[in-house]
């Protein structure tokens, strides 16, 4: 079975706005077939995060990207574009291409 990266998709709360972003990071997955899997959490879903990536609305992509717990941290600015989505995956992975998935 191939290793995937795991990803936090996150949001202060974790009520509507991330688990709609949730959904949509999990369609471009399948569509693209990239080794990713997400779970859905708020902020304090961090506490004790062992993956490799947070994907989180890009007003809280410095924040995060500033706390050692988080390894990596994408923001997306608007949460249903897929094809912003798309590409901030696939730049999220050509950057971690090689890169052994921390679980």
């Amino acid at each position: 079975m191939d290793r995937k990266y795991h990803a936090l998709v996150c949001c202060r709360a974790g009520m509507g706005s991330s688990m709609m972003l949730k959904i949509k990071c999990d369609q471009v997955i399948k569509e693209d077939n990239l080794p990713i899997e997400t779970e859905h959490g708020n902020l304090d879903s961090i506490i004790g995060f062992r993956g490799d990536l947070v994907i989180t609305m890009i007003d809280l992509t410095e924040e995060l990207s500033q706390d050692p717990r988080v390894p990596s941290a994408i923001g997306i600015k608007n949460l249903v574009d897929k094809n912003e989505i798309r590409e901030k995956l696939h730049a999220w992975l050509d950057e971690h291409k090689g890169e052994e998935p921390r679980r």
